[in-house]
Protein backbone atom coordinates (compact mmCIF):
# COMPACT_ATOMS: atom_id res chain seq x y z
CA UNK A 1 0.00 0.00 0.00
CA UNK A 2 1.21 3.48 -0.79
CA UNK A 3 2.10 5.67 2.25
CA UNK A 4 -1.03 7.87 2.13
CA UNK A 5 -3.20 4.76 2.20
CA UNK A 6 -1.54 3.52 5.38
CA UNK A 7 -2.32 6.75 7.24
CA UNK A 8 -5.96 6.83 6.14
CA UNK A 9 -6.57 3.13 6.80
CA UNK A 10 -5.14 3.15 10.31
CA UNK A 11 -7.20 6.25 11.16
CA UNK A 12 -10.34 4.65 9.72
CA UNK A 13 -9.81 1.44 11.70
CA UNK A 14 -9.05 3.39 14.87
CA UNK A 15 -12.19 5.50 14.46
CA UNK A 16 -14.41 2.43 13.94
CA UNK A 17 -12.94 0.66 16.96
CA UNK A 18 -13.32 3.70 19.22
CA UNK A 19 -16.89 4.16 17.95
CA UNK A 20 -17.73 0.62 19.05
CA UNK A 21 -16.11 1.20 22.44
CA UNK A 22 -17.97 4.49 22.81
CA UNK A 23 -21.35 2.86 22.07
CA UNK A 24 -20.58 -0.04 24.41
CA UNK A 25 -19.78 2.26 27.35
CA UNK A 26 -22.86 4.41 27.99
CA UNK A 27 -21.28 5.85 31.14
CA UNK A 28 -18.75 7.75 29.01
CA UNK A 29 -19.92 11.33 28.22
CA UNK A 30 -21.08 11.79 24.63
CA UNK A 31 -20.53 15.51 24.16
CA UNK A 32 -17.69 17.92 24.81
CA UNK A 33 -17.46 21.55 25.80
CA UNK A 34 -18.60 23.60 22.75
CA UNK A 35 -15.65 25.94 23.24
CA UNK A 36 -13.28 22.97 22.82
CA UNK A 37 -14.57 21.77 19.45
CA UNK A 38 -12.10 23.78 17.37
CA UNK A 39 -9.30 22.69 19.70
CA UNK A 40 -10.22 19.05 19.10
CA UNK A 41 -10.11 19.72 15.36
CA UNK A 42 -6.60 21.13 15.72
CA UNK A 43 -5.63 18.14 17.87
CA UNK A 44 -6.80 15.74 15.18
CA UNK A 45 -4.57 17.52 12.69
CA UNK A 46 -1.37 17.99 14.71
CA UNK A 47 -1.46 14.68 16.63
CA UNK A 48 -2.78 12.38 13.93
CA UNK A 49 -3.43 13.55 10.37
CA UNK A 50 -0.25 15.56 9.72
CA UNK A 51 2.49 13.66 11.60
CA UNK A 52 1.10 10.22 10.72
CA UNK A 53 1.09 11.28 7.07
CA UNK A 54 4.76 12.20 7.36
CA UNK A 55 6.01 8.98 8.92
CA UNK A 56 5.18 6.55 6.06
CA UNK A 57 6.98 8.83 3.60
CA UNK A 58 9.91 9.38 5.95
CA UNK A 59 10.41 5.68 6.58
CA UNK A 60 11.06 5.16 2.88
CA UNK A 61 14.19 7.26 3.32
CA UNK A 62 15.22 6.64 6.95
CA UNK A 63 16.65 3.46 8.44
CA UNK A 64 14.72 1.74 11.20
CA UNK A 65 17.55 2.46 13.65
CA UNK A 66 17.44 6.21 12.99
CA UNK A 67 13.63 6.23 13.07
CA UNK A 68 13.61 4.60 16.50
CA UNK A 69 16.29 6.99 17.75
CA UNK A 70 14.38 10.06 16.56
CA UNK A 71 11.08 8.75 17.92
CA UNK A 72 12.62 8.56 21.37
CA UNK A 73 13.10 12.33 21.23
CA UNK A 74 9.32 12.85 21.55
CA UNK A 75 9.49 13.53 25.33
CA UNK A 76 12.17 16.14 24.70
CA UNK A 77 9.94 18.08 22.28
CA UNK A 78 6.99 17.78 24.67
CA UNK A 79 9.12 19.09 27.55
CA UNK A 80 10.37 22.03 25.45
CA UNK A 81 6.82 23.07 24.50
CA UNK A 82 5.65 22.68 28.10
CA UNK A 83 8.56 24.80 29.34
CA UNK A 84 7.75 27.50 26.75
CA UNK A 85 4.10 27.57 27.81
CA UNK A 86 4.83 27.76 31.53
CA UNK A 87 8.02 29.82 31.11
CA UNK A 88 9.67 27.43 33.53
CA UNK A 89 12.46 24.93 32.98
CA UNK A 90 11.78 21.23 33.73
CA UNK A 91 12.85 20.02 37.14
CA UNK A 92 16.18 18.26 37.57
CA UNK A 93 14.45 14.90 37.90
CA UNK A 94 12.73 15.43 34.53
CA UNK A 95 15.99 16.56 32.92
CA UNK A 96 17.78 13.48 34.25
CA UNK A 97 15.06 11.12 33.04
CA UNK A 98 15.13 12.74 29.59
CA UNK A 99 18.91 12.34 29.41
CA UNK A 100 18.73 8.68 30.47
CA UNK A 101 16.00 7.86 27.94
CA UNK A 102 17.74 9.62 25.08
CA UNK A 103 21.02 7.92 26.00
CA UNK A 104 19.31 4.54 25.86
CA UNK A 105 17.86 5.28 22.44
CA UNK A 106 21.32 6.20 21.17
CA UNK A 107 22.66 2.83 22.35
CA UNK A 108 19.79 1.04 20.59
CA UNK A 109 20.52 2.74 17.29
CA UNK A 110 24.33 2.88 17.53
CA UNK A 111 25.13 -0.56 16.07
CA UNK A 112 22.93 0.14 13.03
CA UNK A 113 23.53 3.82 12.35
CA UNK A 114 25.84 2.92 9.48
CA UNK A 115 23.06 1.28 7.45
CA UNK A 116 23.31 4.13 5.00
CA UNK A 117 19.61 4.43 4.12
CA UNK A 118 18.89 7.67 5.94
CA UNK A 119 18.55 10.94 4.06
CA UNK A 120 18.26 14.52 5.21
CA UNK A 121 14.74 14.65 3.73
CA UNK A 122 13.57 11.63 5.71
CA UNK A 123 15.14 12.79 8.98
CA UNK A 124 13.62 16.25 8.47
CA UNK A 125 10.13 14.80 8.06
CA UNK A 126 10.45 12.79 11.28
CA UNK A 127 11.68 15.82 13.23
CA UNK A 128 8.79 17.99 11.97
CA UNK A 129 6.36 15.24 12.99
CA UNK A 130 7.88 15.19 16.48
CA UNK A 131 7.42 18.96 16.78
CA UNK A 132 3.72 18.43 16.09
CA UNK A 133 3.64 15.74 18.79
CA UNK A 134 5.20 18.18 21.24
CA UNK A 135 2.37 20.66 20.76
CA UNK A 136 -0.31 17.96 20.54
CA UNK A 137 0.34 16.38 23.92
CA UNK A 138 0.33 19.75 25.63
CA UNK A 139 -2.97 20.58 23.92
CA UNK A 140 -4.48 17.19 24.80
CA UNK A 141 -3.95 17.66 28.55
CA UNK A 142 -6.51 20.42 29.21
CA UNK A 143 -8.93 18.88 26.70
CA UNK A 144 -8.84 15.56 28.55
CA UNK A 145 -9.30 17.26 31.91
CA UNK A 146 -12.44 19.07 30.73
CA UNK A 147 -14.00 16.37 28.55
CA UNK A 148 -12.38 12.97 29.14
CA UNK A 149 -9.94 11.03 26.95
CA UNK A 150 -12.35 8.89 24.90
CA UNK A 151 -14.71 11.71 23.80
CA UNK A 152 -11.73 13.85 22.77
CA UNK A 153 -9.73 11.19 20.96
CA UNK A 154 -12.78 9.66 19.23
CA UNK A 155 -13.42 13.04 17.63
CA UNK A 156 -9.74 13.69 16.93
CA UNK A 157 -9.34 10.36 15.14
CA UNK A 158 -12.53 11.13 13.21
CA UNK A 159 -11.06 14.47 12.13
CA UNK A 160 -7.88 12.73 10.99
CA UNK A 161 -9.91 10.15 9.04
CA UNK A 162 -11.78 12.88 7.16
CA UNK A 163 -8.67 14.91 6.36
CA UNK A 164 -6.64 11.91 5.14
CA UNK A 165 -9.48 10.41 3.08
CA UNK A 166 -8.89 12.41 -0.16
CA UNK A 167 -5.33 11.09 -0.54
CA UNK A 168 -5.89 7.73 1.17
CA UNK A 169 -8.98 6.16 -0.39
CA UNK A 170 -7.30 5.56 -3.74
CA UNK A 171 -4.26 3.74 -2.32
CA UNK A 172 -6.57 1.70 -0.07
CA UNK A 173 -8.62 0.49 -3.05
CA UNK A 174 -5.46 -0.27 -5.05
CA UNK A 175 -3.65 -2.09 -2.21
CA UNK A 176 -2.33 -5.62 -2.64
CA UNK A 177 -3.47 -7.35 0.55
CA UNK A 178 -2.02 -10.43 2.20
CA UNK A 179 -3.10 -12.04 5.45
CA UNK A 180 -0.05 -10.70 7.25
CA UNK A 181 -0.49 -7.14 6.02
CA UNK A 182 -4.20 -7.19 6.88
CA UNK A 183 -3.57 -8.36 10.45
CA UNK A 184 -0.75 -5.85 10.83
CA UNK A 185 -2.98 -2.99 9.68
CA UNK A 186 -5.80 -4.08 12.01
CA UNK A 187 -3.36 -4.11 14.92
CA UNK A 188 -1.87 -0.76 13.92
CA UNK A 189 -5.27 0.89 13.57
CA UNK A 190 -7.06 -0.54 16.59
CA UNK A 191 -4.18 -0.60 19.07
CA UNK A 192 -1.65 1.96 17.86
CA UNK A 193 -4.11 4.57 16.55
CA UNK A 194 -7.14 3.82 18.71
CA UNK A 195 -6.49 2.56 22.21
CA UNK A 196 -2.91 3.84 22.58
CA UNK A 197 -3.86 7.45 21.88
CA UNK A 198 -6.76 7.30 24.35
CA UNK A 199 -4.39 5.96 27.02
CA UNK A 200 -1.75 8.63 26.35
CA UNK A 201 -4.36 11.42 26.37
CA UNK A 202 -5.73 10.04 29.64
CA UNK A 203 -2.23 9.98 31.14
CA UNK A 204 -1.57 13.55 29.99
CA UNK A 205 -4.72 14.78 31.70
CA UNK A 206 -4.13 12.90 34.92
CA UNK A 207 -0.43 13.77 35.23
CA UNK A 208 1.43 16.14 32.90
CA UNK A 209 2.13 16.14 29.17
CA UNK A 210 5.84 15.54 29.80
CA UNK A 211 5.25 12.56 32.06
CA UNK A 212 2.73 11.11 29.61
CA UNK A 213 5.34 11.41 26.85
CA UNK A 214 7.38 8.74 28.62
CA UNK A 215 5.83 6.38 26.08
CA UNK A 216 8.37 7.78 23.62
CA UNK A 217 11.12 5.91 25.47
CA UNK A 218 9.07 2.71 25.51
CA UNK A 219 8.63 2.64 21.72
CA UNK A 220 12.26 1.74 20.84
CA UNK A 221 12.38 -0.96 23.53
CA UNK A 222 9.11 -2.52 22.35
CA UNK A 223 10.18 -2.32 18.70
CA UNK A 224 13.45 -4.02 19.62
CA UNK A 225 11.64 -6.82 21.48
CA UNK A 226 9.13 -7.40 18.68
CA UNK A 227 11.95 -7.51 16.15
CA UNK A 228 13.50 -10.38 18.09
CA UNK A 229 10.29 -12.30 18.86
CA UNK A 230 8.21 -11.72 15.72
CA UNK A 231 10.77 -11.22 12.97
CA UNK A 232 13.66 -13.29 14.36
CA UNK A 233 16.03 -10.36 13.98
CA UNK A 234 19.53 -10.55 15.39
CA UNK A 235 20.11 -7.73 17.84
CA UNK A 236 23.44 -6.39 19.08
CA UNK A 237 23.93 -6.67 22.86
CA UNK A 238 24.52 -2.90 22.97
CA UNK A 239 21.01 -2.37 21.60
CA UNK A 240 19.54 -4.64 24.27
CA UNK A 241 21.35 -2.62 26.94
CA UNK A 242 19.98 0.55 25.34
CA UNK A 243 16.46 -0.87 25.50
CA UNK A 244 16.77 -1.49 29.22
CA UNK A 245 18.10 2.04 29.75
CA UNK A 246 15.18 3.44 27.74
CA UNK A 247 12.75 1.66 30.06
CA UNK A 248 14.60 3.10 33.05
CA UNK A 249 14.30 6.58 31.52
CA UNK A 250 10.57 6.10 30.92
CA UNK A 251 10.06 4.94 34.51
CA UNK A 252 12.06 7.89 35.83
CA UNK A 253 10.08 10.35 33.70
CA UNK A 254 6.78 8.85 34.83
CA UNK A 255 7.84 9.23 38.46
CA UNK A 256 9.31 12.73 38.10
CA UNK A 257 7.56 15.50 40.01
CA UNK A 258 5.12 13.00 41.43
CA UNK A 259 3.46 14.44 44.52
CA UNK A 260 4.47 12.67 47.70
CA UNK A 261 2.01 11.81 50.39
CA UNK A 262 2.72 13.55 53.66
CA UNK A 263 3.60 11.21 56.49
CA UNK A 264 1.47 11.94 59.53
CA UNK A 265 3.50 12.13 62.70
CA UNK A 266 2.05 10.32 65.73
CA UNK A 267 0.68 12.67 68.34
CA UNK A 268 2.62 12.76 71.62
Amino acid sequence: MRPAGITFTRCLIGFVVLSVVRMATPAVPRGINPADRWRVLILGLIWLAIPMSMFPFAEQHVSSAVTGLLNAATPLFVAVVAAAQTKKLPSRSVQLALAVGLGGSVLIALPNLAEGRSTTWGVGLVLVALVFYGFALNLARPLQQRNGALPVMWRAVGVATVFTAPTGIGPLLDADWTTGSLLSMLALGSLGTGFANVLVANAAGRTTATRASAMGFIIPAVSLSLGIVVRNESVHPLSILGGLICIAGAFGLAQANRPRLAVQQPSP
